[in-house]
C-alpha cells in the first residue's frame, strides 16, 4: 500500500427527511447564495421544503448551471455575492451544481486578477466561502469531495482543494425519484467509472480499498438495473444503496493509499468539450476501449475484477479478461449506455482533433503510470469506433 494522508470533514446527513438539518447547518446570521440549475427542484418538492428550512435565512438565489458548468455562468454569480455579502454557500444539485459552488466561492475569495488562473495556472486556493449542498443526482461524489471541474472555450478543466469541501451534504434518496432514466443511467456509470479508475490499475496489496471497491462495483451493477426496471424504479433502498455507493466512490476513501488512472476522463472530458457529449457517456465509451488496449499493463487487476466483480470462473487468463470487459460492457447496455463512439455517431474523421486537444490540454502523459501518450490514446479511440 503508498503511503498516503486521509481526512474527510464533511457531515451526511443520510435519508429521507434530512433536509431539515440544514437549518441547524447553516448559521442563522450567514447570508446564503441559493445556488440551483434549470429549475426542476420547483417542480419536485424540493424549493419549497427549503424554503422552509431556510425561513430565518438571509437568502439569495443563483440559477441556470449547466451540466459541465461554464466558467462565464459562474462568474455571474459573483456579482450577487459582492452585493449582498454572501458568506455561504448552498448548492441544491447534482455533480455540475456542487462543482460550480466550488469555483464560485473559490472566485469569491481569490485575491489574483483572473479566478481562472486557478485551473489554467493551477493557482493556489487560500480560502473560500463556506459551502453545503443537497445532493439531487448521485454521480459524481463531489458533496463530499475537494474536487470541481468547469469548463471554458471547450476546454474542461479541473482544480481541488480542502477548502472547497461541502461542510455538510444532504443525501435524500427520495428526491432521486423524479429523476429521469437517462440521468439513473448516466449516474450509476459515472460512479462506477470512478470506482474502476482507482481500482483497475495494477496491485500495491491494498487489500481494503480493493475490497471496498469491489463491494461499490457489486452494489451498482445489482442496483443499477433495478431503478431502471418499472417493478423495482420506486423502490427507495435500491435508490439508497446508488446514492451511498455513488457519494462512497469518490469521497477519497477507495483512492487513499493507491494508484489511480483518470486516462477514461481525460479522454471522456474532450468528447464532452467538442461534441457536448454527456460526461458518464463518454466514460461508458471508452472504459472497454482503455481495458481492452491497457490489459497488459493492468493483467493482475482485470483477472481480480474478473473473479471479484464477475464471478467469472475460469483457469484461461485471456478468455477471464475477454469475459470481464464484455460483462462490463453489458452493464452499460443495460443502463442504456452507449459503448461505440458509432452509437454516438462519431467517427474515424473525429479521431486527430479530439488527439490535437488531448495534446493541447497536456493529457500527453496519461493513466496510472503516466505512460499512455498521444500515440496510446489515438488506439484507444480507435478501439472505441
Amino acid at each position: 500500500m503508498l503511503n498516503f494522508s486521509f481526512a474527510n470533514s464533511t457531515r451526511i446527513h443520510f435519508g429521507e427527511g434530512q433536509i431539515k438539518a440544514i437549518a441547524k447547518e447553516i448559521p442563522t446570521d450567514a447570508k446564503v447564495l441559493l445556488l440551483y440549475g434549470g429549475g426542476s427542484i420547483k417542480s419536485n418538492g424540493i424549493y419549497d421544503q427549503l424554503t422552509a428550512v431556510l425561513v430565518n435565512h438571509s437568502v439569495v438565489e443563483f440559477s441556470g448551471i449547466e451540466p459541465n458548468p461554464s466558467y462565464e455562468t459562474l462568474m455571474k454569480a459573483q456579482p450577487l455575492i459582492t452585493e449582498h455579502q454572501v458568506d455561504y454557500i448552498l448548492a441544491v444539485g447534482g455533480g455540475s451544481v456542487i462543482d460550480g459552488a466550488k469555483f464560485i466561492a473559490a472566485a469569491a475569495c481569490y485575491e489574483g486578477d483572473d479566478p481562472w488562473d486557478i485551473i489554467a495556472k493551477g493557482q493556489r486556493i487560500k480560502a473560500a466561502l463556506s459551502i453545503g449542498a443537497v445532493l439531487t443526482l448521485p454521480a459524481t461524489g463531489s458533496e463530499s469531495n475537494t474536487g470541481s471541474v468547469v469548463t471554458r472555450d471547450g476546454h474542461k478543466g479541473a482544480f481541488a482543494s480542502q477548502h472547497v469541501r461541502p461542510k455538510f451534504a444532504v443525501l435524500d434518496p427520495t428526491v432521486t425519484l423524479s429523476l429521469s432514466d437517462r440521468q439513473i443511467g448516466n449516474g450509476v456509470v459515472d460512479a462506477f467509472v470512478h470506482t474502476v479508475e482507482q481500482y483497475l490499475t495494477y496491485s500495491v496489496n491494498a487489500k481494503v480499498q480493493d475490497r471496498f471497491a469491489e463491494g461499490l462495483l457489486e452494489t451498482l451493477i445489482e442496483e443499477g438495473p433495478k431503478a431502471l426496471t418499472p417493478a423495482t424504479k420506486n423502490d427507495i433502498a435500491v435508490r439508497a444503496n446508488i446514492m451511498w455507493a455513488a457519494s462512497l466512490a469518490l469521497n477519497g476513501l477507495i483512492g487513499a493509499g493507491v494508484p489511480q488512472d483518470w486516462t477514461t476522463h481525460m479522454i471522456g472530458h474532450e468528447l464532452t468539450a467538442a461534441h457536448g457529449i454527456d460526461h458518464a457517456r463518454t466514460l461508458s465509451i471508452m472504459l472497454p476501449a482503455v481495458l481492452k488496449i491497457r490489459r497488459e499493463v493492468k493483467r493482475d487487476k482485470l483477472l481480480q475484477y474478473a473473479a471479484r466483480v464477475w464471478a467469472i470462473d475460469t483457469t484461461d487468463e485471456e478468455a477471464a479478461i475477454d469475459k470481464a470487459i464484455a460483462a462490463t460492457e453489458g452493464f452499460f447496455i443495460a443502463m442504456g449506455m452507449p459503448i461505440r463512439l458509432a452509437d454516438i455517431k462519431l467517427g474515424q474523421e473525429h479521431i486527430d482533433t479530439l488527439l490535437n486537444n488531448l495534446v493541447q490540454h497536456g493529457m500527453v502523459k496519461l493513466g496510472e503510470q503516466g505512460a499512455v501518450t498521444p500515440e496510446i490514446s489515438r488506439q484507444i479511440l480507435e478501439t472505441a469506433l
